[in-house]
């Protein structure tokens, strides 16, 4: 599936397969550009071309076009194209093995091949259209578990990936790319790639917090490592954070049993807490720290 957020306006492309590392060769976008999904005995070219094709001003439709017009292989692939604009083409080859289609609807495009069931590319657009409000990896993500559910590919599965990019560059990659999983082997690719994605969610929160540290907000850290943690409260890393700074608020009662749990589990955050002093991360004074370390 390709995709946009009408919302947001970002753009996305996910996929899952019965082949080893399905998404360094289908999943491409690029933020202000759009995505391609390249597949069945795919043309992994298409992606880089597809997306340099739409950043010279050519929508979906002419990119997809002049793509399979340069491939002698064009019957036996299968490509979903979405543009900047959210406007999108599908190609099914006429030499895809079946089942095989894909539906072209209003932000997205589904395609799928080698499948079980017919039913699945409608399932797909189905899913998508009726999750409209949730963020846009997690609809991508349902638009796959839609698929597995209608069957999926006839093969089994294997590898699967989620690639989201931000409606506007801002010409650093590292910002502009919001989501990228990637599964390369595994016997349930969907139910990690899941999993990632709840993982990916919770550490926002602790990237975040992180940056209001930098900035000296340790209130503002301390309510979004907290939000981390009640997303995964076995997390000790996020624990650990959340803990650092209530003491850093002058909350130290409350960070004390967390401090004296964490270091039971694995002494080796004792150790490392000493080290936040002088870099300016842990705050305390030095009776506080002691009160710390004696936990």
């Amino acid at each position: 599936i390709v995709a946009m957020d009408t919302a947001t306006g970002e753009i996305g492309v996910a996929v899952q397969s019965h082949w080893f590392s399905v998404g360094t060769v289908v999943a491409w976008a690029e933020a202000g550009v759009g995505a391609v999904a390249t597949q069945s005995f795919s043309n992994p070219a298409f992606g880089p071309q597809g997306l340099t094709l739409m950043k010279t001003g050519l929508g979906s439709e002419a990119t997809l076009k002049a793509l399979l017009e340069s491939d002698e292989g064009r019957e036996y692939r299968q490509v979903g194209v979405i543009d900047a604009s959210g406007k999108t083409a599908a190609h099914t080859g006429k030499k895809n093995i079946k089942e095989a289609g894909h539906v072209v609807g209003d932000y997205y495009a589904v395609q799928a091949n080698l499948m079980e069931n017919a039913t699945v590319w409608g399932a797909m657009a189905k899913v998508f259209e009726n999750s409209a409000g949730l963020p846009l990896a997690e609809r991508l993500i349902l638009a796959l578990e839609a698929a597995q559910k209608e069957g999926g590919d006839i093969r089994g599965k294997q590898s699967a990936a989620v690639l989201v990019v931000s409606g506007e560059p801002t010409g650093k990659s590292w910002i502009d790319r919001k989501v990228d999983l990637r599964v390369d082997d595994h016997e349930e690719p969907l139910k990690e790639i899941r999993r990632l994605w709840e993982v990916h969610q919770a550490y926002t929160y602790m990237n975040d917090g992180d940056v209001a540290v930098e900035e000296g907000d340790f209130e503002k850290a301390t309510e979004l490592y907290k939000r981390a943690e009640t997303m995964f409260p076995n997390n000790l890393e996020m624990q650990y954070w959340h803990a650092i700074n209530l003491a850093n608020t002058n909350k130290l009662t409350e960070a004390l049993p967390m401090f004296k749990k964490i270091f039971a589990l694995d002494p080796k955050w004792k150790t490392l807490t000493p080290r936040l002093i002088d870099n300016g991360m842990l705050t305390v004074s030095e009776g506080d720290l002691k009160k710390i370390m004696k936990q």
